[in-house]
């Protein structure tokens, strides 16, 4: 076992860490009152908001919150899609002293219920009148709910208040004690708990992560002493705020000063996109494999010398930024091509995102290096970093000035990485749970006496410190024959090769041979149809067709063409469907619950070893 720190910045700055979230804000607010903190969509608009403004609607509604009698730590739930409203409503907890438990809009009403029972919730913001219903179907089994305040759903004056009701509660406590949100947020020590999220996971009941106020301001603060963001940028925000990744892009916000643009339609990224013309943006691999695979199969649709330009243009710019990369020199033919190529194509690329994106920062699963290679050739530094729910989501990250693509980057600085028996990733620092809400058995399991957190991911080190995770040790399985598969690394490379793949599950623990179950993109196949004659067909008649198996066949070649012998997909099936967060196959962060989808098509796996 090796323990590697963080290079290159003085760890020093954890032991003069803000005292909390809250604190946090409010400093955030006395340095930059006048300056943008928020922009949200409005009619057909954006509307804009300062730090002060921020500031003082904050101050209400947590005023709004101790006049209901929040108690430190007591539990306040906000189930709700992203949105400026989910900000603010995060922001009054936290500077109330109690805790924001976190539930996706998507969750079914068990699940929630679920949720705000265990974590004992005495209020919910609840977003409109279908996260009520929910509330409302298990009223019973909520005890501690006392009450509801909603952003756009129907009040009833009584249980259920609006969002300027609670404001105003708060005014008239704000005129009895003066000063008292100020006092309540300064009170507030390092490690008192901050939030609750409930990790979605692919088995059993949710499980509660205890996230402290210092997980969070630290996190914020190692982002801010590398210098990589400051108040002259500008970012897209969409990511579900119920998802730890959400709240440390809040937390980087806090420290480092940067106005926000939220929209969490996941439809109108890319429109939004090329209004807002952010710096920066966070978001998921399927993201980016969606907007390459988009970008891909337009070019290909016009085929002819725009399509032979278009493939000799990322050819061309792949192999100047590895040659970069790797201190080659890069010859004049070959940079002259690149700066024509960037003229007449990469610039194009660029623009689709804005035209001013610095980088974007990918995480919650791992991001294929091709794709990563691809949009890098164009301009477009995507930075892959690593973390989980279990440690405030930021563990590693690459850097715009220090990253190796294929990696997740080093440690953040002030905290420790270790490879552990078996090459699992553990993690220590500031950022690692308390513990799972109720669960000390499972806290046992997950954290070690010296504070390292099992992260169940196996990994390794370079001799510079960077992460390379290849793959979840519980998805790792053995063939019959006794080869070890990594499915991960097979499904992201099938991925950026098919452009029109939008899940590539791969199987075969103790099996003879390794087969997989394949899903196509639902938009991507829309263009697919028209040019196929299939226009008016359904999504399962086209993904059944003839043409479209013909077409996946010969990705599967490709793919099995990279492969080691044991690894390749001797049988696979396309899925009449695509998978989804409402079937449940699908996590609220577009993770694959492999099991659930295994136990799904059982009787279809078994058939491809008939």
């Amino acid at each position: 076992m090796t323990a590697q720190a963080s290079p290159g910045v003085d760890p020093g700055f954890v032991d003069d860490l803000t005292q909390n979230f809250a604190v946090q804000f409010l400093d955030r607010v006395a340095a930059s009152g006048d300056l943008e903190a928020f922009r949200y969509p409005r009619g057909e608009g954006w509307e804009s908001v300062t730090w002060r403004q921020a500031g003082d609607l904050v101050e209400k509604l947590a005023a709004g919150l101790l006049s209901l009698g929040i108690q430190p730590e007591q539990r306040v739930g906000i189930a709700s899609s992203t949105r400026y409203e989910w900000i603010l409503a995060d922001l009054a907890v936290m500077c109330s002293a109690g805790a924001t438990t976190t539930v996706y809009p998507s969750t079914n009403s068990e699940d929630t219920a679920y949720i705000l029972g265990d974590s004992e919730c005495r209020v919910v913001f609840a977003e409109d009148d279908e996260q009520i219903a929910k509330l409302k179907e298990h009223k019973g089994d909520l005890p501690h709910l006392e009450k509801v305040v909603t952003f756009d759903g129907t009040t009833d004056g009584d249980w259920i208040i609006g969002l300027d009701d609670l404001a105003k509660l708060g005014e008239a406590y704000l005129a009895d004690h003066p000063g008292v949100v100020e006092e309540t947020a300064r009170a507030i020590p390092a490690d008192q708990l901050a939030t609750l999220i409930y990790t979605s996971g692919t088995t059993g009941r949710p499980k509660g992560v205890r996230l402290l106020h210092r997980a969070w301001v630290y996190e914020g603060a190692a982002i801010q002493v590398q210098n990589i963001l400051d108040e002259t940028d500008l970012q897209f925000l969409w990511l579900p705020m119920a998802h730890a990744f959400g709240k440390v892009l809040l937390s980087a916000q806090l420290a480092c000063g940067f106005a926000t643009a939220i929209d969490g339609r996941v439809d109108k990224i890319v429109d939004n996109l090329g209004i807002v013309k952010p710096t920066f943006m966070g978001a998921a691999p399927r993201i980016f494999e969606k907007a390459h695979a988009r970008i891909v199969t337009m070019q290909a649709a016009e085929g002819g010398l725009k399509e032979k330009i278009f493939l000799q243009a990322f050819k061309v710019g792949v192999d100047v930024e590895r040659r970069k990369k790797e201190g080659r020199s890069v010859p004049f033919l070959l940079g002259v091509q690149n700066g024509l190529f960037d003229r007449l194509v990469f610039s194009k690329v660029r623009e689709r995102f804005g035209g001013r994106v610095r980088f974007f920062i990918s995480g919650s699963a791992a991001l294929n290096a091709e794709i990563a290679e691809w949009f890098n050739a164009a301009g477009v530094l995507i930075l892959e970093g690593y973390g989980m729910t279990e440690n405030a989501a930021g563990a590693t990250v690459n850097l715009p000035h220090s990253y190796k693509i294929g990696t997740v980057g080093p440690a953040l600085p002030g905290s420790e990485i270790m490879i552990g028996p078996d090459d699992e990733v553990m993690l220590r620092g500031p950022h690692v749970m308390a513990g799972y809400h109720n669960l000390p058995e499972e806290t046992a399991k997950t954290l070690t006496e010296e504070g390292w957190l099992r992260t169940g991911d196996k990994g390794s080190l370079d001799a510079e410190g960077f992460l390379t995770i290849t793959g979840r040790i519980k998805d790792l399985f053995k063939t019959s024959g006794g080869k070890y598969v990594a499915p991960s690394a097979i499904e992201a490379k099938f991925k950026a090769l098919c452009p029109y793949a939008s899940q590539f599950l791969v199987f075969g623990n103790e099996r003879n041979y390794v087969v997989a179950l394949i899903t196509l993109d639902p938009d991507a196949m829309v263009d697919w149809a028209k040019e196929h004659g299939m226009a008016d067909a359904s999504y399962a008649e086209v993904v059944g067709s003839d043409a479209a198996q013909e077409m996946v066949k010969g990705y599967v070649e490709q793919l099995n063409a990279e492969l080691n012998r044991w690894e390749t997909i001797k049988k696979w099936k396309v899925l009449d469907h695509d998978l989804t967060i409402e079937s449940g196959e699908l996590t609220p962060s577009m993770k694959v619950k492999r099991n659930v989808v295994e136990e799904n098509n059982k009787a279809l796996i078994d058939s491809l070893y008939g």
